[in-house]
């Protein structure tokens, strides 16, 4: 499970959701901010790179791009620590998380994009009761 990036429990559908006139989000609003935050990601990275999405990014890229505030420092060392998360798993936490500030526009990964990324990760953790 380590080997996967995203861990995510989709529960059953509401019946009275399922058949409700609300629409979601259209896939076109979706789109565009997914082509905003590559288009930031090329950015960052520089014409030519090698490395071309967050993904992609090597631990030195990681520590020059996915830098953290105090608050963040600091829940991140929790949940290392609590969950028993292995040093890829600290790699690819922040690359997520640099990845959903991406998508909300945020130049800063902040304590909501962090612990978001965290929570994709928790799945694989016995934390059921």
């Amino acid at each position: 499970m380590d080997r996967i990036d995203l861990h995510v429990d989709v529960p059953a559908i509401d019946f009275k959701e399922l058949r409700s006139a609300e629409e979601g989000e259209p896939s076109a609003t979706v789109r565009a901010r997914v082509e905003t935050a590559r288009a930031v990601q090329a950015e960052r990275f520089g014409n030519g790179a090698t490395t071309l999405t967050n993904a992609a990014m090597p631990p030195k890229l990681v520590r020059a791009h996915c830098a953290l505030d105090a608050e963040g420092n600091a829940l991140l060392e929790q949940a290392m620590t609590e969950l028993n998360f292995s040093a890829r798993a600290h790699d690819r936490i922040l690359k997520v998380a640099r990845t959903i500030a991406d998508l909300a526009g945020q130049p800063a990964i902040g304590a909501a994009q962090l612990l978001e990324a965290i929570q994709f990760r928790t799945l694989d953790r016995n934390l059921w009761a």
